[in-house]
């Protein structure tokens, strides 16, 4: 990548602040416009195949089979130590240490907040599960009287939805229903046989409960326009960074786009601290930052602003940026900044053993599963209501065991060694992701406690309500009632804790709307007060679906890049 150097201008034609989902978006749009964009990146620099150091590693090749210390735990991620995963070692270079960034929650509340502070983010390490939201999500608020109406509908994004697809190449299947709107998609995954019947029995049973393969941003079979990126090979190493370019990742697709216009000079270690405004212009002027290994501050200049640190940097940028016009953040003439958050609450489903279908098995690790839409609480449909708002899809797999089922065992010999090679039983698992409602009183703020940058500490409130909780209970029971009506086995329903912010879904913080009094953003991203500014992260969701928002919020970050390119020309920014 073309990095930032003593040469380097420092005046732009656009400002890009992050490097993931929705920030390499916003680069490569604006970079293939013609636009001159620096590309700011808080975190250190990460080169796409070579900087993957664990990518090819087996596991007994991993440290302390694949598990950091007690000590460690404790010293460094005892916040990130909850999420179970973003601490072991194959990846955890990928995520933040609590001891060096740390925040604060209110007593009596918990917020997950996971991090990845590097060139590409959290693109590195994302879920790909890859779904549109439905007309139905766009208008659900004004539907159910709940906080602000979204100023765009389904029909405005749809177009931006199939640019998006095309470019980052997603698998699935079109199944033709109204609330999961089908797609520009690559060859499906396979289902396990399990799987398979499953989704029969499904349509046999009921009207409303659909399975389809997850749709997933991995490339599968040839497409429209994927440089120099592979096929997924199967491996489920993911998280560790694909060499392969098979899943999508700014890395691995949009920088390497912004990069070949020539247009794009990208500076890692950049904590990008203030947006500058002129009062009498009305205009943002750039961006301050601060060096994350030097501590100087620097000026750049730019006409416009893209902000895309993700949902809390975002905020916390806009909150930091005050002026005599804005002295509560910029843009935050409502009041609305850093309230509203909202997040996918999970963690409760059910599981069960499978009889029947021993002498069948499946090639490779699929690094994809089965995907239940939402079935409750459909507009139009009066069986599927319940007694909450909204409603919920589910996120499973089938498999069979594997030789990992001998690592416990007190075993050796012949016997034990042939052991490992059978296959084991066969077990399915469904985990549910819940719609969450704007409340105005979960939120973000920023603390008098400054860290080591000299950049106030944040502090969350948030926790579910009684929505949630109600939806939970039918998530759970919805499960096993699934699983038994299939004639599985020892069918278990489970919730397990969870924490706002550990579906790594935080959003609605800068929300957009059609009135300034109640909402931050427009219907094109833009700051109300502030033209030539567009946040296009999570920061400016109005509510949450149910579905995973990343393909929602880079078709946002297009859309808003194509417009403010005309709107530049035009001279209106």
């Amino acid at each position: 990548m073309p990095l930032f150097n003593d040469k380097s201008p420092m005046s732009y034609d656009a400002i890009v602040i992050g490097t993931g989902i929705s920030g390499g978006w916003a680069a490569k749009e604006l970079c293939e416009k013609g636009m001159k964009v620096l590309v700011l990146e808080r975190g250190r620099d990460v080169k796409h195949v070579t900087d993957y150091k664990t990518a090819n590693l087996d596991p007994w090749e991993l440290e302390n089979g694949n598990a950091l210390s007690e000590e460690v735990l404790a010293k460094d991620y005892p916040k990130q130590r909850r999420t179970g995963y973003t601490v072991r070692p194959e990846h955890v270079h990928h995520f933040v240490k609590d001891s060096e960034h740390p925040y604060k929650e209110t007593e009596g509340t918990r917020f997950d907040w996971i991090r990845g502070y590097q060139v590409g983010g959290r693109s590195l390490v994302w879920g790909r599960q890859s779904y549109r939201w439905s007309p139905m999500d766009f208008e659900a608020n004004a539907r159910d009287g709940v906080a602000v109406d979204w100023p765009i509908r389904y029909a405005d994004l749809a177009p931006w939805y199939d640019k998006v697809e095309s470019f980052v190449g997603i698998s699935g299947m079109n199944e033709g229903l109204e609330q999961l709107p089908d797609g520009k998609f690559l060859k499906p995954m396979d289902f396990t046989c399990v799987e398979a019947d499953l989704k029969k029995q499904m349509e046999s049973k009921w009207k409303h409960k659909r399975l389809t393969i997850g749709r997933t941003a991995h490339i599968t079979s040839d497409g429209e326009q994927f440089g120099k990126r592979g096929e997924c090979q199967y491996r489920n190493r993911c998280m560790r960074g694909c060499p392969y370019g098979a899943y999508f990742s700014s890395n691995s697709s949009t920088l390497p786009a912004a990069e070949a216009t020539g247009n794009m000079t990208l500076r890692p270690d950049s904590i990008a601290y203030e947006i500058l405004y002129d009062e009498n212009k009305k205009r943002a002027t750039g961006v301050r930052v601060i060096d994350a290994k030097s501590k100087k501050t620097y000026d750049f200049e730019s006409k416009i602003v893209f902000c895309n640190a993700s949902t809390v940097h975002s905020t916390a940028i806009l909150m930091q940026s005050k002026s005599n016009r804005f002295p509560n953040g910029m843009g935050n003439d409502s009041g609305e900044l850093g309230h509203n958050m909202m997040d996918h609450h999970f963690q409760v489903g059910a599981s069960a053993d499978v009889e029947g279908y021993e002498d069948k098995y499946y090639k490779g690790r699929r690094p994809n599963g089965f995907y239940i839409p939402r079935f409750r609480n459909l507009p139009g449909k009066q069986e599927t209501k319940k007694d909450f708002l909204r409603g919920y899809g589910y996120q499973g797999g089938a498999s069979r065991q594997n030789w990992w089922k001998g690592v416990g065992e007190m075993a050796y010999g012949p016997e034990f060694k042939d052991n490992l090679f059978k296959p084991g039983d066969w077990r399915i698992g469904m985990n549910g992701f819940g719609e969450m409602l704007p409340y105005h009183e979960n939120k973000m703020e920023l603390t008098e406690k400054l860290d080591d940058w000299g950049i106030p500490i944040i502090k969350f409130t948030t926790s579910i309500k009684e929505n949630e909780k109600k939806m939970r209970e039918d998530m759970q029971s919805a499960a096993v009632e699934i699983f038994e009506a299939a004639g599985f086995k020892n069918v278990k329903g489970y919730e397990r804790n969870y924490g706002v912010g550990l579906g790594i879904h935080e959003m609605g913080t800068a929300r957009m709307g059609k009135d300034p009094k109640t909402s931050v953003l427009n219907k094109w991203n833009q700051i109300h007060e502030v033209k030539n500014v567009f946040v296009t992260d999570g920061s400016g969701m109005t509510s949450s679906a149910c579905q995973n928002p990343s393909l929602t919020y880079m078709a946002l970050t297009a859309r808003a890049a194509d417009y403010a390119a005309k709107e530049l020309k035009k001279g209106n920014l």
